[in-house]
């Protein structure tokens, strides 16, 4: 794809990850001037009795061995309470007002949903020791959309992308002809899986790619309420027409990988990390991104208005934010680091990944989820709704 996109704050992430190669997000303009000093890392501040931190975060992202190496470390021992999506994470919040929780872990284009929220409190940059290891642009990004009245309220955690799986001992796909449009081929009819609103937005970058819906690689569907109509109003009856292409609508990881093993899913739209899971076990999947570029997310951590234990949450989040943490975080969980340095602390395996996902010029299309206006999310939700009950 020839045409490109202008360069606005939300777009800082892809310009950094374009520059990446294997799992180091960036190269070249990765170096941040002799930033990471040499040596291991040491904890800050060491705590005399054990103490405990509370987070509330992604089932998929903060796998072992992570937790139990902060514990070995620093002898805070993390109490974990897992959910999927973010909506089901603001109405844990929402549910508690933030009680029992010290961290969360929104996303990064879910910044307008959380300032209206009260339920999290400004982050101080003093306590913040390794923020400066974090690669620029995706730092730069993150504080962009997060800083309210001048106080930051988020750092980023890891960075994924969502885009095509398939099992490789059904269907014989290449980067070259790979498309979101693949997904409704008449071979894979009744085999298909996603989530609603991911699939209505593939179907849109595919229609917008083949000339069919001219919007600025969807970008012109997301400046306001009555643009987004326009253009949804085209993609939706597509979706609703290919209805009985559907095998499942996923909505965890783990039903996700279930999907591809258990449930007669031949291909899907979906994130990397379950693919890529299910890829490193030896199953017979596999992950790529499609011509139109994968969609990118960035997720990261908050501190609530309510926590009890500061000094431990910031303790994690420092211990996260080295470089061989990070790079331990994104291993286990498949997904990418964001600290500069971690690439070349992951595996072979881990690298060859990220290469088989992202070839020749991937990494050029990368496509990042705007920002989650409320408008944006409710017409997201009615569009999405209205394909699934089809």
């Amino acid at each position: 794809m020839s045409r490109t996109t202008p360069v606005s704050p939300s777009m800082l992430t892809l310009l950094a990850a374009r520059k990446f190669r294997r799992r180091q997000l960036l190269r070249g303009a990765l170096a941040v001037g002799g930033a990471l000093a040499a040596g291991p890392w040491l904890v800050g501040r060491a705590f005399s009795s054990s103490g405990e931190l509370n987070i509330l975060n992604r089932g998929d992202e903060v796998r072992d061995p992570v937790l139990a190496d902060f514990t070995a470390k620093t002898g805070i021992v993390v109490n974990s309470t897992s959910f999927s999506q973010n909506d089901e994470q603001i109405k844990k919040l929402q549910d508690t007002s933030g009680n029992g929780f010290d961290l969360c872990q929104p996303s990064r284009e879910w910044a307008p949903q959380f300032k209206d929220l009260d339920v999290l409190q400004p982050l101080q940059p003093d306590k913040l020791s390794n923020v400066k290891n974090l690669i620029p642009a995706l730092a730069d990004g993150s504080t962009s959309a997060w800083t309210w009245d001048g106080k930051l309220y988020f750092v980023p955690h890891l960075w994924g992308s969502e885009a095509i799986a398939w099992r490789i001992d059904q269907a014989t796909l290449e980067y070259k002809g790979l498309s979101y449009g693949t997904l409704w081929n008449d071979e894979y009819k009744g085999k298909v899986q996603g989530r609603p609103h991911s699939l209505l937005l593939g179907i849109g970058l595919w229609l917008d790619a083949t000339g069919k819906l001219p919007s600025n690689r969807l970008l012109d569907a997301f400046k306001d309420e009555d643009s987004m109509r326009k253009v949804y109003d085209v993609i939706a009856p597509f979706a609703v027409e290919h209805k009985p292409w559907i095998k499942q609508f996923w909505s965890t990881a783990e039903n996700t990988m279930s999907g591809f093993t258990d449930n007669g899913c031949v291909i899907g739209q979906t994130w990397d990390g379950p693919a890529l899971a299910l890829k490193t076990d030896g199953k017979p999947v596999t992950y790529m991104a499609p011509q139109e570029g994968a969609i990118v997310w960035v997720d990261g951590w908050a501190l609530t208005t309510t926590a009890k234990n500061v000094d431990q949450a910031y303790e994690l989040i420092n211990y996260l934010h080295t470089p061989e943490a990070n790079a331990k975080a994104a291993e286990a969980a498949n997904y990418n680091s964001v600290v500069t340095g971690a690439d070349a602390l992951l595996s072979d395996k881990a690298k060859q990944n990220f290469a088989d996902a992202y070839p020749a010029d991937a990494l050029q299309k990368l496509w990042p989820r705007p920002l989650e206006w409320p408008w944006l999310v409710q017409l997201r939700t009615e569009y999405a709704e209205k394909f699934r009950a089809a």
